[in-house]
């Protein structure tokens, strides 16, 4: 018998690009890859992209530039990029790199293993195209290996949102959710893989409306039905928008027991004008709200932001606003970023604010939001929550993992295994975790 190949990934951006590249490895599995750690020892590496950050393709750029050597140690390596840069750039990649084998965009990685056979024979393969046929089930029937305790599942891609400084509607194509017999199917296979919690993702989670027996379904018809596996205790959904979180959605936050306390609820901006310019098509008030209901539904929630300064037109008002949005709001934990530019968005195009005003706003909601960060986690001091352990410690016998709340929770003296759900009491926190002890 040969000897495997060796398949390397390394993996940019967001959890839905994780999930991707699983999905990838296991498609290239299929063929006789097996993963590796090192690109030196790989016969193939796959960059899987992504577009948000600023100056996403020149980083790429700049890594497949660190193989030149290895590729001309090893002619027969091949390398692919996948992933939004590939959807955005396609043809550029292929002609600022030549060695380069193939590009493969977000919905064609089912291809891969058609797309790496003809780059064997010495192809140059591109494919960026939004194919009509379910790339989630083109891999189903292939080799699946054990699993940690927790995972990404893909139930929504795609955003027809289209905010002004966002490159995923281009990127990820129109919204299209998955039909949700698949989705619990796929879920099932995880669990008996060794899965207890499953994170439910989306572009615009919220916005699921695939097929189910009866017609379109909810996110929380689809989180019920998710509910009644057996061995699948926790549930937790990312990214969410505003304008899509149902009434239904709201109440299975206080109902659900499998649904976990945390909501990750991007607002952007504090200030009605920006938000405007931003095509978010809600508003401050409406987002606070929100907040409101849902933590009426479910008073300890954990509630989780993402932020942009520095958006063009932004006034001191403006950021002012989002300063005070912040302070009602109370946030667990948030993602913040200065504003930069995305080719062919229309925010791209308008005056750009100066890069060092918008650093020193950065670093003043930055400081706030790490101050709410750490009042939360050291409100948790003395409270009992449920950990799901997710691998050993640094030290002898300490074991670590989530809460409920997504705080990572390390224990010491622990008998639990990897897997095991226990409760714990908190001691203390720290800068970014926890520490706590089992509670007999």
């Amino acid at each position: 018998m040969s000897a495997p190949k060796k398949l390397f990934i390394k993996t940019y951006g967001c959890q839905m690009n994780v999930y991707d590249s699983e999905r990838m490895a296991e498609a290239l599995g299929g063929e006789g890859y097996v993963e590796t750690k090192s690109p030196d020892d790989a016969d193939m590496i796959l960059l899987n992209t992504c577009h948000i950050r600023e100056k996403a393709a020149e980083k790429v750029y700049s890594e497949l530039g660190r193989f030149k050597g290895l590729k001309a140690e090893k002619p027969d390596l091949k390398i692919g990029v996948a992933g939004c840069v590939a959807q955005a750039e396609g043809q550029e990649i292929m002609r600022r790199q030549p060695l380069v084998d193939l590009v493969v965009g977000p919905q064609s990685y089912h291809r891969l293993p058609e797309m790496e056979a003809k780059a064997r024979e010495g192809e140059k393969v591109l494919d960026t195209d939004f194919p009509e046929e379910d790339k989630f089930e083109k891999l189903k029937n292939r080799p699946k290996a054990k699993r940690g305790p927790t995972a990404f599942l893909t139930v929504q891609e795609g955003c027809d949102k289209f905010c002004a400084f966002c490159v995923v509607p281009y990127t990820r194509g129109a919204e299209v959710s998955r039909p949700a017999d698949r989705i619990l199917r796929e879920a099932q296979d995880l669990v008996e893989r060794g899965v207890r919690e499953i994170t439910l993702l989306g572009q615009n989670v919220n916005a699921y409306h695939g097929a189910g027996p009866n017609g379109d379904m909810t996110l929380a018809q689809l989180i019920w039905e998710l509910d009644k596996v057996d061995g699948l205790e926790r549930i937790r959904f990312t990214t969410s928008h505003p304008n899509d979180m149902q009434d239904d959605l709201i109440e299975a936050h206080g109902t659900c027991a499998k649904l976990m306390p945390y909501l990750h609820l991007p607002v952007q901006a504090g200030s009605d004008k920006i938000l405007k310019r931003m095509n978010r098509a809600h508003t401050a008030e409406s987002y606070l709200r929100l907040i409101e209901r849902i933590r009426a539904a479910r008073p300890d929630i954990l509630i989780s932001g993402d932020f942009i300064v520095g958006f063009p037109e932004e006034t001191e008002a403006d950021f002012q606003a989002t300063l005070d949005l912040v302070e009602e709001v109370k946030y667990g934990t948030a993602y913040s970023f200065k504003y930069s530019t995305r080719p062919g968005t229309p925010a791209a195009e308008r005056p750009q604010l100066d890069p060092k005003e918008a650093d020193d706003r950065l670093q003043r909601l930055q400081a706030l939001l790490t101050k709410q960060q750490r009042e939360v986690q050291d409100s948790m001091v003395g409270r009992d929550v449920t950990v799901l352990f997710e691998k050993a410690g640094r030290f002898p016998g300490q074991m670590v993992g989530k809460s409920d709340y997504l705080h990572a929770v390390h224990v010491a003296d622990c008998d639990r295994a990897i897997g095991d759900l226990a409760r714990v009491r908190i001691l203390s926190s720290g800068a970014n975790s926890l520490a706590g002890a089992l509670i007999d």
